[in-house]
């Protein structure tokens, strides 16, 4: 039995001792499959990226096509680097083990094992694979990159080729564009009447259906922003003379929503015409640019009438007159119809295959146009000065804007009559929808700051709904317009910034790409910053607070109430739980914000040195709230004298303790004060406490009576406790008085001073009642012994005072009278 015991001993130290060769033997395929899948995705990412190179090469006049290429190119650069990225914790794992076994023998000294000589060779191999496939990462991702800013240089050449394309402008030409016109509208007659017939006939309820729908999306979409937002809209038949942020915030949402509702409608009858298959490949093109010049005509339109307000003067952002209003957005209307008309055509004409010529026709007059109509716009004479009235007749432009007016318009002329025909459009378009979209992304931020201005949501109608519904006060509408505020401008950076990048030239997936670097890779030397990580990390910060307070509420008003714990034990836990829920979310926010904590070392160790210095009072008295947490000596409701501080423990906080006096003030009192000095409790243990009275008697008094007399009021009195027993101690004694006191009991001390005035109250009572005098007896009452000597002396003084108070005529004459002469 022992030496199968010994055996068994052996075999468990045998196993314990191979077990880190086991899992490095386990662990080495493992790791062995790991760097072979990192070739194997290294190997494919080479060959996609030689793929995206020979398409750059056929698609390298297509815009659209080499927007994907580069997305694709950037994508494929982030997989590499994941790639390589996923090696560094092996590489990481190698060198700590290499550091471990230190540097091999030098020459003389005893050899290793050969169990450590093969692991070293092993991980030094191991080693030099992950180097060599890192190398070849980053020269895959160099060569990314390299391709990536390649096709960004054939898009800047093609952008530029097309907007400096010059065309010669003939007779030739326009006899050529004659001819593509007539035979145009015939092949877009043809196009159109088939699909009509072909729709009506077999497609009609898909029509409907996808029309019915459209409207509805359109309809609830504008219904529910106007009755959001009306007041912002409705304001303009209640006010003759409305404050100018009044008529910013009008101009805005009545410009913003309608149109949002006109998009949703156009958006939503192309969604369902296409699902409901309705269009045609050859149909669809030519509705989508239709439905979005509808749309972005209505816009311009609309925006034209807020800001000018041709019906009504008194709304008007800009100081023009009434005839002024009505030709400047007349004229803008125009141009933004001419424009719309000459991106419809020209899709009709890519769609049709019409000769490129026929396009190029099209921009020419349509720039022509534009610029005569930007010439006339700096002829009319619309300007007021401060104070005239809408009615009045105008005054010409100032000059400068006299001046870029006819030069803009001019240079559009020019330039199409010089044949750059593409720069002449390119620049008409940005005159009509850039200015457009600046114009309201202005009246926007200006509205947003209206809405957020202190107090001014409290007065908007959606204000007071929230008021009356929820029962905000004025701080929290604030809080809510400033947040009206911020999502206003969001949304004007959402919705006009992309507008303006895709007028300039850019697609959408230089957007997209665009706003992936900006919330996941801002680079700041070499930090990368994730707005995205740092918004889920906030907002699992807020989650964790608030699921915080929701524990510290349910532990104390279920768990602690219910295990009637006093209120001192439930202030405690509750703040320990929320102190470690603070603690606990600060770091999971911290951790999905993607913020290594180690690189905080340097600034923990500045604070360890700031501590030591000039933050040791901050942390003298955090620590000194936690012992007074966790030793309890006070908690609150108690009443406590600190120093010259008494009164009742309100908040124990981990810096400083509330302490509340008896005349209502709230004292702060720091906790290292607290920890190092001393401190009276009066309530610690528990609310049982002694009260002493001093009483004083007439000196002539009985003092057995008045001890009896004291006694048997004191048992009397209802509060007192009967054990310990009351008791009448006769402490001292003069000539004139004779003083006692009383020593009684209370169950709770806090109610000393009603019972004493009431003990006080009764003992005045029965005095009066056992007519014992109270206090020294007056000066007058005391007996005076005076010898016959004394009397005779008191006597003959008092008369020479009356004497001589007498007047002359009547005094006795004291000297000897003389005798009368002899006759």
């Amino acid at each position: 039995m022992p030496i199968s015991r010994l055996l068994s001993v052996l075999l468990a130290v045998l196993a314990l001792a191979a077990s880190p060769v086991l899992a490095q033997t386990a662990a080495a395929p493992d790791t062995t499959t790991q760097l072979q899948q990192a070739n194997t995705d290294l190997d494919r990412a080479g060959a996609q990226l030689n793929s995206i190179r020979e398409r750059v090469e056929k698609y390298k006049d297509d815009d659209a096509r080499l927007v994907d290429l580069k997305m694709e190119a950037e994508t494929l650069n982030r997989s590499i680097l994941a790639t390589s990225v996923a090696t560094r914790p092996r590489l990481d794992a190698i060198k700590a083990r290499q550091t471990e076994l230190g540097d091999p023998p030098a020459e003389g000294a005893p050899a290793e094992a050969d169990v450590v000589v093969e692991e070293r060779k092993k991980l030094t191999a191991e080693r030099n694979e992950i180097n060599a496939l890192t190398g070849e990462a980053e020269n895959l991702s160099i060569e990314a990159i390299k391709l990536s800013n390649r096709i960004t240089e054939i898009r800047r050449l093609l952008f530029t080729d097309a907007i400096l394309k010059r065309t010669e402008v003939s007779s030739d030409l326009f006899a050529e564009a004659s001819g593509a016109i007539a035979e145009e509208a015939q092949t877009l007659g043809r196009t159109v009447t088939a699909w009509l017939q072909f729709v009506w006939k077999f497609k009609r309820m898909q029509l409907l259906g996808a029309v019915g729908l459209s409207l509805m999306a359109a309809l609830v979409l504008l219904s529910g922003s106007y009755r959001l937002f009306s007041p912002y809209i409705t304001r303009a038949a209640r006010q003759e003379k409305p404050h100018y942020i009044t008529r910013l915030s009008v101009a805005f949402w009545s410009t913003v929503l309608p149109t949002m509702a006109a998009a949703a409608f156009a958006g939503a009858s192309y969604f369902f015409l296409d699902a409901f298959k309705v269009l045609r490949t050859d149909i669809a093109p030519i509705i989508a640019i239709a439905l979005g010049v509808v749309v972005a005509v209505y816009f311009v339109g609309q925006l034209a009438n807020a800001v000018l307000s041709p019906g009504d003067g008194h709304w008007r952002l800009v100081r023009v007159s009434d005839r002024g209003a009505q030709l400047l957005w007349l004229l803008i209307l125009s141009m933004a119809i001419v424009n719309g008309a000459d991106y419809f055509l020209g899709t009709i004409s890519e769609v049709l295959g019409s000769p490129v010529v026929l396009t190029v026709v099209k921009s020419f007059f349509a720039s022509i146009i534009i610029g005569l109509l930007l010439v006339v716009t700096a002829f009319i004479k619309p300007v007021l000065h401060q104070g005239e009235k809408p009615d009045t007749p105008g005054r010409p432009w100032p000059r400068s804007i006299f001046v870029l007016l006819t030069l803009t318009g001019l240079g559009l002329i020019f330039a199409s009559l010089l044949g750059y025909v593409g720069m002449a459009r390119f620049v008409a378009t940005q005159i009509v929808v850039t200015g457009a979209a600046v114009v309201t992304m202005y009246i926007g931020f200006l509205s947003g700051r209206a809405v957020s201005a202190t107090g001014a949501f409290a007065e908007t109608a959606v204000g007071k709904k929230l008021e009356e519904r929820f029962g905000l006060g004025p701080v929290a509408l604030d809080q809510v317009g400033l947040a009206a505020g911020l999502a206003i401008y969001l949304l004007i950076f959402v919705c006009f910034v992309p507008l303006i990048l895709l007028q300039w030239g850019f697609q959408f997936a230089d957007i997209e790409s665009w706003a992936y670097r900006i919330f996941t890779e801002i680079r700041i030397g070499s930090i990368t910053i994730s707005l995205v990580g740092i918004i889920v990390g906030i907002l699992l910060f807020v989650v964790g607070l608030v699921v915080t307070r929701w524990f510290q509420k349910w532990v104390d008003g279920n768990v602690l109430a219910r295990s009637q714990v006093d209120a001192g034990v439930r202030n405690s836990v509750r703040t320990a739980v929320g102190y470690a829920g603070v603690a606990l979310a600060g770091l999971v926010g911290i951790s999905a914000a993607g913020i290594n904590l180690s690189s905080l070392a340097l600034v923990a160790g500045a604070l360890s040195l700031g501590i030591g210095f000039g933050l040791q009072n901050i942390v003298s008295n955090f620590v000194s709230g936690l012992i007074l947490l966790a030793e309890r000596p006070f908690k609150v409701g108690d009443w406590v004298v600190a120093g010259t501080t008494e009164g009742f423990v309100r908040r124990i906080s981990v810096r400083a303790t509330e302490i509340e006096t008896f005349q209502r003030q709230t004292v702060i009192v720091p906790n290292s004060v607290l920890i190092n000095g001393q401190v009276g409790n009066w309530t610690h243990r528990n609310k049982l406490g002694r009260v002493e009275i001093p009483i004083s008697v007439h000196g002539g008094n009985d003092p057995r009576q008045v001890q009896e007399i004291l006694t048997e009021v004191v048992r009397g009195q209802q509060g007192l406790l009967r054990n310990p027993e009351p008791t009448v101690v006769f402490q001292a004694f003069s000539s004139a008085t004779l003083d006692f006191e009383i020593r009684a009991f209370l169950a709770d001390i806090l109610n000393g001073t009603g019972v004493k005035s009431e003990l006080r109250t009764a003992i005045l009572e029965r005095f009066r009642e056992e007519e014992i005098a109270i206090g020294a007896p007056a000066a007058s009452e005391v007996p005076v012994k005076i010898s016959p000597e004394g009397a005779e002396l008191i006597s003959t003084l008092l008369d020479q005072a009356t004497e001589k108070l007498r007047p002359p005529a009547t005094r006795k004459s004291r000297r000897p009278a003389k005798e009368e002469p002899e006759t």
